[in-house]
């Protein structure tokens, strides 16, 4: 806030920006990222939780329905080879 963002997010074009402003060096924002990794710099990501989460029902649900889920697709029937239907739009030749 004290660099005039609204937010507390430093982004890597938030960090270039304030590189010129103090330095009056442009790098690009590849070459940023790269100034911070040399440094030390991560990056983090906040964590996103929806407030509604119950983690007891996601734990059900990837003990129980996951396993189904999961399952690979079945193979189309016999006699079809492409998933199209003919006469579908898809399947229009010249």
């Amino acid at each position: 806030m004290a660099h005039g963002w609204v937010d507390q997010r430093w982004t890597l074009a938030r960090v270039r920006e304030l590189i010129v402003r103090l330095f009056g060096v442009v790098y690009m924002v590849p070459g940023v990222w790269g100034l911070l990794r040399r440094r030390g710099w991560s990056c983090q990501l906040p964590a996103r939780r929806a407030v509604e989460r119950d983690d007891g029902e996601v734990a059900v649900w990837r003990r129980e329905v996951w396993p189904r889920v999961k399952r690979s697709p079945r193979s189309p029937g016999p006699g079809l080879s492409s998933k199209t239907r003919p006469g579908s739009p898809c399947d229009r030749r010249g």
